[in-house]
Formats: structure tokens, C-alpha cells, sequence
């Protein structure tokens, strides 16, 4: 069976892409967040980041075709903005880290 037709790998798009849809909206409003509430946020997102490095790890492992082929398209089009998808997930976690900070600062 091809990478692409597993009912997993299928489900756990949706999800990741709905979840993030979902996040995004919902962060639009994070200033007006309680510190509590920005926590959460922040836990979240942190989540989402890891389920989708698990996600991608997937591809990159697979012998599918389609999904090795997935891979080089998003190493592609990262590459444009000259950098790589572990260097994406680096910015993401300190962009994180970075508000975690600005909450601990708040609160002292």
C-alpha cells in the first residue's frame, strides 16, 4: 500500500492541518490572553510542533516514493528561503522559548 493511501497517515494529516488551522485562529487573539491562557497556548503549539516532527520523520523514513518525494519538496521550497526543515523547527521552538520567556518575565 502507498504511504499516501494509509488511513493513519491520511487521519493524522487532517488532524495535524486542522489543529493548526484551529491554533492559528485562535492565536490571533493571544495578546489579549491571561498569562494562564498564554501558557496553554504556548503547551499547544508546542505540541502540534512535535506531532508534526514525528509526522515528517515518517516520510523521511518511508520507502514510498511519493513520500520521499514529499520530503525533497518541502526541503525545496524551505531551501528558497535558505533554510532547511530542521532549521525550521529550530526557529519554531525559539519563537516558543521566546514567549515563555516573556511570561516569566511578566510575572517577575
Amino acid at each position: 500500500m502507498a504511504f499516501f493511501e494509509s488511513e493513519i497517515v491520511q487521519q493524522e494529516a487532517k488532524r495535524l492541518f486542522t489543529d493548526y488551522q484551529e491554533l492559528m485562529q485562535l492565536g490571533s487573539d493571544y495578546g489579549k490572553f491571561d498569562r494562564e491562557g498564554k501558557k496553554m497556548f504556548i503547551d499547544t503549539m508546542e505540541e502540534l510542533m512535535e506531532r508534526y516532527r514525528v509526522f515528517m520523520k515518517r516520510f523521511e523514513l518511508s520507502e514510498d516514493f511519493q513520500a520521499k518525494m514529499t520530503v525533497e519538496q518541502l526541503k525545496t521550497q524551505l531551501g528558497q528561503f535558505g533554510i532547511t526543515p530542521e532549521q525550521m523547527f529550530d526557529q519554531m521552538n525559539s519563537t516558543l522559548e521566546r514567549m515563555k520567556s516573556q511570561l516569566d518575565q511578566a510575572e517577575g
